[in-house]
């Protein structure tokens, strides 16, 4: 067996650096959280080739007692842990006191700090874990590192560093991210002499937001604001029409810290089941505040992964948070327009449009719509009538007002009218909330108009989330017996699953019995469900039972979810006016109906601002 050696001081201090930095973004993640530790309110972050020659971070923290520093960068310092059970109750970012010593040992270091309590700063420099000068120096209150040439002194590591601008883009990634956890704080990131990062550090969440995500992804949130047994969940989530292909849109913080965290994704999702779109992931933003000491943060050197005491409470309280945000602040989908390309109904000034009239025939609009009994008129001309009517569109006068069309005659004219009874014409008023059907596009979408908006419904997912909600709030389906039961034969794992979840079926609608060597009997379907080919049916719902796993839960949706989607109406299938009516009625006045089963949207709505202004009516 080779003889056991103890490693050099500076070997063993490369190896444990290795735990903590990886590459430049790794650095700036260990000391920008020092600085979030220091009370720091401004933290301005500098990078040059990536990260790779040149990191500056600059806080305005409570900075370091000028005795201090030099233990700072040795392994194992730190202000925020002094024993055993303060590992019980971590509240701080950074608590291991090896960001320093790590940083140093693998680049030259030099930091300018001045404390809250003291007139002056100190310089200090240290290269490969040698210190190389400290002396005093004029600085204002807070921290100043500069990290020059990382991994300088071991090129093994060096080469394993990728381009400069993916180094620059995995910093700028830890630089947004932490901004993210903390919007009280204004971060400033500047990237080879140009800043690309810019926070307010107002606490205002949806501003940090927009600052480090961009408008598409800020303008479809929902605020989330709950205490639920202790455990405390804000932030924001997307609607459920804006979920993403990927995951990549999710970021949870706990207590301050960028974490990941199964429990908190699966919450998420399970809340967002049936309204997103299968195979779509929703992005979310939520700050989690919970009590330290039911919080492991120390299971991983990064401290990215965390281990919870009771995983079940955190579940149910982000669940609960999330369905009840959708609930309140979710909205239909507004479909908005491309702006018209040009205006065809320029706005003229009345002197202007009457001095056109003069010139050219205008031909005569439709009158608008009354509510009138046809009446016997004659008209009697003695001479051939020659008028120039203004036309409808819209007509200003010099201060912009509104007039009214005017009739100009080419030439004298006698005109006699008849009428037998003369009647007071009343033009239709419609009530501003009154569903009114236009029609129907393809088969598929029903038109229909209320207030100042025009709907699209999508007939069929409307439909199916109708009878998906009905199943859901009955304690029992109704049931219609079956004239002749209908024997079904499944496969092996089909079979089992029928057979184990026959009071989830019974609680659909389904009258199931086992009849051995894996056949089942039929003997009853939901009430709603009509020439259904039952063992296609039936062979559905086992594989949907047999994918969902042990919940319950999630058992009984899937079974309600495969029934209502059978049941409901088929695009391509005619309904009647009045179904339609009776459809555009359930859905836009009921807020619970926003999406299909599947995630679909049920209806997008398109305001009547948007049709004026592709009309030119409005700006």
């Amino acid at each position: 067996m080779p003889k056991i050696n103890l490693l050099p001081k500076n070997v063993a201090e490369l190896i444990a650096a290795g735990e903590v930095v990886e590459r430049p973004a790794s650095v700036i993640k260990e000391l920008v959280e020092n600085s979030i530790d220091a009370k720091a309110t401004q933290i301005t972050v500098e990078i040059q080739r990536g990260g790779i020659t040149y990191i500056r971070i600059t806080d305005n923290g409570i900075g370091i007692e000028a005795e201090d520093v030099p233990t700072a960068f040795l392994r194992h310092a730190t202000s925020k842990i002094k024993t055993q059970n303060d590992l019980d109750s971590i509240a701080t970012l950074g608590f291991r006191g090896e960001a320093l010593a790590a940083v140093s040992s693998v680049s030259k270091v030099e930091m300018l700090t001045c404390s809250e309590n003291s007139n002056e700063g100190i310089h200090y420099s240290i290269e490969g874990g040698e210190e190389k000068f400290n002396q005093p120096v004029g600085c204002p209150r807070g921290t100043t590192i500069i990290i020059r040439d990382i991994f300088y002194n071991t090129p093994a590591r060096m080469k394993f560093l990728k381009k400069d601008v993916s180094e620059g883009n995995a910093c700028a990634s830890v630089v947004e991210r932490i901004a993210l956890s903390h919007p009280e704080i204004a971060f400033k990131l500047i990237r080879d002499g140009k800043t690309v990062l810019t926070t307010s550090g107002n606490g205002d969440t949806k501003a940090c937001v927009y600052a480090v995500l961009g408008r598409d992804f800020s303008n479809s949130l929902v605020d989330v604001n709950d205490d639920i047994n202790g455990i405390k969940v804000s932030g924001l989530i997307c609607k459920p029409f804006a979920c993403k292909a990927t995951r990549s849109g999710q970021y949870t913080f706990l207590n301050g810290r960028l974490v990941r965290s199964g429990t908190v994704i699966a919450a998420v999702e399970q809340a967002y089941k049936n309204s997103a779109m299968v195979g779509k992931f929703p992005a979310f933003v939520l700050y989690l505040e919970i009590p330290f000491d039911t919080v492991d943060v120390n299971v991983h050197p990064a401290k990215t992964e965390v281990r919870f005491s009771d995983e079940k409470r955190i579940f149910d309280a982000v669940y609960a948070s999330v369905k009840n945000a959708l609930t309140v602040g979710d909205t239909r989908p507004e479909i908005k327009l491309n702006k018209a390309p040009f205006n065809p109904f320029q706005r003229v000034i009345a002197n202007e449009y009457r001095q056109q009239a003069i010139t050219e025939t205008v031909t005569k609009t439709p009158a608008p719509q009354f509510k009138q009994e046809p009446v016997k008129t004659e008209v009697v001309f003695k001479s051939k009538p020659e008028f120039e009517f203004m036309n409808n569109f819209a007509v200003a006068d010099e201060k912009g007002e509104k007039i009214e069309p005017v009739v100009t005659p080419k030439t004298n004219i006698d005109i006699v009218v008849e009428e037998e009874k003369p009647q007071v014409m009343q033009p239709i008023v419609e009530e501003k909330d009154e569903i009114i059907i236009i029609g129907e596009a393809f088969s598929t979408y029903i038109v229909a108009q209320m207030g100042d908006s025009v709907f699209m419904i999508d007939k069929h997912a409307a439909h199916e989330r109708i009878l998906y909600n009905k199943l859901k709030a009955e304690e029992k389906t109704e049931v219609q017996a079956l004239l002749t039961p209908v024997t079904v034969t499944l496969s092996s794992g089909e079979y089992d699953a029928v057979i184990n979840n026959l009071s989830t079926l019974e609680k659909s609608g389904f009258e199931v019995e086992d009849f051995g060597n894996s056949t089942v009997i039929v003997r009853g379907l939901p009430v709603f469900l009509t020439n259904e080919d039952i063992g296609n049916l039936l062979s559905e719902i086992a594989e949907s039972l047999i994918t969902t796993g042990k919940v319950s839960v999630a058992k009984e949706d899937n079974v309600f979810h495969t029934v209502a989607c059978r049941a409901a109406v088929k695009a391509g299938n005619n309904i009647s006016r009045f179904e339609m009516l009776d459809l555009a009625k359930r859905v836009l006045l009921d807020k619970e109906i926003m999406y299909c089963p599947h995630g679909r949207p049920v209806a997008f709505e398109i305001k009547k601002r948007e049709l004026e202004k592709q009309f030119g009516r409005i700006q």
